[in-house]
């Protein structure tokens, strides 16, 4: 478990997810070993002093984002209906939680991709442990109770939601790039989605 310093957590919200955001930046596009700290501070606008106030280490800090990434995949499956057996509805559901945490922190599902590649001895082992059983029982949690007599005999369920979580994620992308506000995502988000799930639930459904 990692112990966050009380000087962290008392700095104001915009100031944290501006340090959270700036660390998931860089280890995304560097790794946990090539990261530079240099460039977080940078991106950051704070004083290297201030970053190693806060985190004893760059691995205390990679550990906390970690950590934190746990929490936001953790939410998400907390809030899974198991009672709404339409795929559809109810991967639609954790399409508007995903892009309304994306909206707060940009890349910290991209940060949860990279980190299941990490090749770094020091923290591969942590991260196995700890992220890829999240991962398991999430994705598991995803599909339980789904009403698959709602597809045609002659789909592949399969493929057929893995068309479907591929255009939620491409959908996803371009909503993140189009909106400026938490307050549309709702609105904008379900109404343009329907159209892409109408397609789709010709395509599939009887």
């Amino acid at each position: 478990m990692v112990i966050i310093n009380s000087i962290f957590k008392s700095l104001k919200p915009d100031k944290q997810e501006r340090i959270i955001n700036a660390a998931i930046k860089e280890f995304v596009q560097s790794g946990f070993e090539k990261a530079s700290t240099n460039e977080i501070v940078k991106e950051a606008k704070i004083s290297k002093g201030s970053l190693f106030n806060y985190f004893n280490s760059k691995k205390e800090l990679y550990l906390y984002l970690i950590e934190y990434g746990v929490q936001v995949i953790e939410h998400i499956y907390d809030q899974i209906d198991l009672d709404e057996t339409d795929i559809f509805n109810r991967l639609e559901k954790l399409g508007l939680k995903k892009l309304q945490i994306q909206k707060k922190f940009p890349q910290v599902f991209d940060f949860l991709l990279s980190i299941m590649k990490e090749e770094s001895i020091e923290v591969k082992d942590i991260i196995q442990k700890r992220v890829q059983l999240i991962y398991g029982k999430g994705y598991a949690k995803i599909y339980e109770n789904i009403d698959y007599t709602m597809f045609r005999e002659d789909i592949d369920i399969e493929k057929a939601i893995e068309i479907l979580n591929w255009t939620m994620f491409g959908f996803g992308d371009k909503s993140l790039k189009q909106l400026t506000t938490i307050g549309e995502v709702g609105e904008h988000y379900l109404t343009e989605w329907e159209s892409y799930s109408k397609i789709l639930k010709y395509s599939f459904y009887k």
